[in-house]
């Protein structure tokens, strides 16, 4: 067996999954704008195991949601990961959030822009083909009525995640599929984890940290 915890904290959607094999066993979720994460995470992952009557020393990987995502979000999820992880002796696995999130998808032959909400008209945003390859690695972007254009002239492009709301007010192009109300959630990231999990691609539960992709800067006071 490959019994594997994930995590998800990227957003106002609080995830843990169970999942044997790449299999999801088990999903609690909870989408709260207040941000519930501190308050849940740890009574959703006693729920997970207990629905499932495995327990903590059962678990042979755990995988967190790396980001980008919510600041204070991805340190509670990283935190209680890299925790559990120490204590346990298990291997630490991240997931890409942009990723999990295009596998929310079933599409052919079209392209998945997955976006998170960032501030303003920005956006975080990845681009992926069918088969969920990278055609374009996560950046920061500030949208306007061109952005993506140079996808949406080839064929289809669907948006997904949080940042889709700002997005569809700006680009009008037909090839442009918009789909609403999803958030990343741990249950693609069942998957995704086991694959790394059987390439022992894991991370140094020491020092990872999450993936903010925007460097927090703290200015000097003017003397």
């Amino acid at each position: 067996m490959a019994i594997i915890l994930s995590l998800e904290t990227s957003t106002t959607n609080c995830s843990v999954s169970l999942s044997n094999k790449g299999e999801t066993l088990v999903l609690k979720e909870d989408n709260n704008a207040n941000y519930s994460h501190a308050e849940s995470l740890h009574i959703f992952i006693d729920d997970v195991l207990k629905s499932t009557k495995l327990t903590l020393k059962d678990l042979d990987a755990i995988a967190v949601s790396k980001g980008p995502g919510s600041y204070t979000g991805l340190r509670i999820g990283v935190s209680a990961a890299k925790g559990l992880c120490y204590a346990l002796n298990i291997p630490l696995i991240s997931v890409s959030t942009l990723q999990a999130l295009a596998h929310q998808l079933t599409i052919n032959n079209s392209i998945i822009v997955s976006m998170l909400d960032a501030r303003r008209l920005e956006v975080y945003s990845a681009i992926y083909n069918a088969s969920y390859n990278v055609i374009r690695d996560v950046e920061a972007q500030i949208l306007d009525e061109n952005s993506f254009s140079e996808y949406l002239k080839l064929k289809t492009v669907y948006f997904i995640g949080n940042g889709v709301e700002k997005t569809k007010r700006l680009i009008t192009h037909p090839n442009a599929i918009f789909v609403e109300g999803k958030l990343p959630s741990a249950n693609e990231m069942s998957l995704l984890a086991y694959q790394k999990y059987k390439k022992s691609d894991i991370e140094d539960v020491a020092y990872f940290e999450p993936f903010y992709l925007k460097d927090f800067i703290a200015l000097k006071s003017k003397k």
